[in-house]
């Protein structure tokens, strides 16, 4: 069984590496080809790129195990703030096109000055980092339980799959290379789901619930308390997310780039219904509960002699890596663009030296091997794939949503209210980060109860810092504006 599972990875990787090297023969000339895809995406493209980046380890793992625990609330772990922030990006796309060649650090430092850009680098690459990790995370078990691979190998070979486009190719590689994988993502589910039905009725799980004692097994709003906390999490991160707004910056269109968008949230909206529904018909097939392994992953198990074994087994890879690469590639993009361009991306310009080019590409697939490299250590020290991906929501919720969002707003410069809402939020949510890690002695409240702590920081730090830098601009002696 393990050489038929090592024979699936093998074909995935060459069919992955095959669509990455498709395109013009000679590939990335520059930072805006290499992370911005010459702005050339058309809809589709930005619909499957987008669905891609957000169907990764959390959607299909961890979904189908909170489906299987307590039912149909768990469609607000993923699924419904994945929908709700991409109808508010449909709502953004022109702002945030109006940024296109700046990355989110760039925006910043124009907005509010040069320590703040500073900060926004940190707290990006620290969330494009752990939002690899989470998924490296899944990855190591995942693969360990079917190639006997210890949990080293196993990061090492997903984060090597990944790394060889996305380092490659940039954004053009990796969007090709999610076109393939949201295929295999709609089919696995889809075959899955099939299975489950030939096995189990509805009626089975309603009696396996009962027996369980779980009443509101079918209530979308049963534990709504921690779900809602999770969502909003997860929606304001999404939000201000690099990875969304690199995409609908290198969409050929504003047109494009809003229909890329509506149609991904269609795409996911379904997507996800049928993850849930999948989790919650697990429960009559495996009432022994948890063994430690991912349901997904025990059903792969049950069929594993069979061609949905090998599917399943690859949609599994496919989720996992279709979200690591955009993380490493839009890591990336922010690392190269504030070393080589202040946060600014763009080809060299006709008649510029060859070496110019060249030695962008090499720092911009040398930062794609760094935050590889900086993923798999944090991979090693966190082993809960919702809590990774949950504590690097709330770097950019708590740290950059408010300072984010009043860049594409604001029409005068206001340092000071920047730098202390990513002081505040930011510095909040790497604390917490840091105390949930175990590295400081801090007893702080565990994600995402500390959420909304965060948020109101971050929201008080630019509402303070605004303040001062309006009085500071005042005139001297000039009174104060009427009530």
């Amino acid at each position: 069984m393990r050489t038929g599972f090592l024979a699936a990875i093998i074909v995935y990787a060459v069919v992955l590496w095959a669509v990455a090297a498709l395109g013009p023969r000679r590939g990335a000339q520059g930072l805006e080809s290499f992370f911005l895809a010459s702005r050339r995406l058309g809809a589709g493209r930005v619909a499957f790129t987008l669905c891609a980046s957000w169907i990764g380890a959390a959607s299909l793992l961890v979904s189908t195990d909170e489906a299987y625990r307590a039912g149909a609330g768990a469609v607000w772990i993923v699924g419904v703030p994945a929908v709700v922030t991409l109808l508010a990006l449909a709502g953004l796309v022109r702002p945030i096109r109006a940024t296109t060649g700046l990355t989110l650090p760039g925006l910043i430092r124009d907005r509010f000055g040069r320590a703040a850009g500073t900060a926004t680098t940190i707290l990006v690459v620290w969330y494009m980092t752990l939002l690899a990790a989470s998924q490296m995370v899944a990855a190591g078990p995942f693969l360990g339980a079917f190639l006997g691979t210890g949990p080293l190998p196993s990061l090492l070979m997903a984060a090597g799959l990944a790394v060889v486009y996305s380092a490659a190719g940039g954004l053009r590689a990796v969007a090709r290379t999610h076109v393939v994988q949201v295929g295999l993502l709609v089919a696995g589910v889809a075959g899955m789901i099939a299975s489950l039905v030939s096995r189990v009725s509805w009626a089975d799980v309603r009696a396996a619930a009962r027996a369980a004692g779980r009443a509101g097994y079918f209530d979308v709003l049963d534990g709504s308390g921690r779900n809602v906390l999770i969502a909003l999490s997860f929606a304001l991160a999404w939000t201000i997310s690099p990875i969304a707004w690199q995409r609908l910056q290198a969409a050929r269109s504003e047109a494009s780039a809003r229909r890329g968008a509506l149609a991904a949230a269609l795409v996911l909206g379904g997507f996800y219904a049928a993850i849930v529904a999948a989790g919650m018909l697990f429960l009559p097939l495996f009432p022994d509960g948890g063994t430690g392994l991912p349901l997904v992953s025990r059903f792969v198990r049950l069929e594993g002699g069979r061609a949905l074994g090998a599917l399943l087994f690859v949609t599994v890879l496919a989720a996992i890596l279709s979200t690591m690469d955009a993380a490493l590639n839009t890591g990336a993009f922010t690392l190269a663009g504030d070393l080589l361009g202040r946060g600014r991306v763009a080809d060299a310009p006709a008649g510029s030296p060859a070496a110019v080019s060249r030695r962008a590409l090499l720092v911009a697939r040398g930062a794609t091997v760094v935050l590889a490299a900086a993923a798999l250590l944090v991979a090693a020290r966190l082993g809960d794939i919702l809590k990774t991906l949950g504590l690097a929501s709330a770097v950019m919720a708590e740290g950059l949503l408010v300072p984010g969002l009043a860049a594409l707003a604001l029409k005068r410069p206001a340092p000071l209210a920047g730098l202390l809402s990513l002081l505040a939020g930011g510095g909040h949510a790497l604390v917490s980060f840091l105390a949930e890690a175990g590295l400081v002695g801090l007893s702080l409240p565990p994600w995402p109860r500390s959420l909304p702590t965060g948020v109101l920081l971050g929201a008080a730090g630019f509402l303070a810092g605004l303040a001062i830098d309006r009085a500071v601009r005042r005139p001297a002696g000039a009174a104060p504006p009427a009530a």
